[in-house]
C-alpha cells in the first residue's frame, strides 16, 4: 500500500475526479461534485510540482472539506428562490384568463378547443353553441374549466 502511495501521480487524481464526478450525476447533492473538484485541483498541482503523497492526501482533504463548507454557507446566502416561469411545467394555467371563440358546441357541460397547437377538453356549468366567446377560468388536470366571457369593449 506504501508503494502506491508513493507512486501517486497527476492521472491518478485526474481518474479520481472523474470517478467522483461520474457518481455526482447518479447520486445528485453536490457533495462528490466538490469532492472530485478538489481531486481534480490536486492532480494539476501535483502536475506542476512533485509534492509527496502525505502532502497530497491531506491537501485533498482539506480542500474537500472547504469546498463543502464554502459550498453550503454559499447555498445558504443564496437561497433557489422562485423560477420566473412559474407555470412552465403547467401548461394549461397559462390559458386561465384567455378568451377563446368556439369552434364547437359545448354539450352536457364537455366540448373540446383548439387552444394554440393542441386540442383540449373543456367543462363549463352550462351548454355553449358555436361562435360564442368563452373564458378560461380555472385548470382541474387537463380539463379547461371555461364560462361565458363578458362582451370586450
Amino acid at each position: 500500500m506504501v508503494e502506491f502511495m508513493d507512486s501517486l501521480t497527476f492521472w491518478q487524481w485526474f481518474v479520481l475526479a472523474a470517478v467522483l464526478l461520474a457518481i455526482e450525476v447518479f447520486a445528485p447533492g453536490a457533495i462528490f461534485l466538490w469532492i472530485g473538484v478538489s481531486a481534480a485541483f490536486v492532480g494539476i498541482i501535483v502536475a506542476i510540482l512533485p509534492v509527496p503523497w502525505e502532502i497530497q492526501i491531506s491537501l485533498w482533504s482539506i480542500l474537500s472539506v472547504a469546498s463543502l463548507f464554502g459550498w453550503h454557507f454559499y447555498r445558504r446566502a443564496h437561497p433557489v428562490s422562485g423560477t420566473d416561469e412559474p407555470a412552465l411545467n403547467r401548461r394549461g394555467s397559462g390559458y386561465v384568463g384567455r378568451r377563446f371563440t368556439l369552434s364547437e358546441p359545448i354539450v352536457n357541460g364537455f366540448g373540446k378547443i383548439r387552444v394554440d397547437d393542441s386540442t383540449w377538453k373543456i367543462a363549463s356549468d352550462q351548454d355553449f353553441s358555436v361562435g360564442q366567446t368563452v373564458i378560461v377560468t380555472a385548470v382541474e388536470n387537463t380539463v379547461l374549466r371555461v364560462a361565458l366571457a363578458a362582451p370586450e369593449n
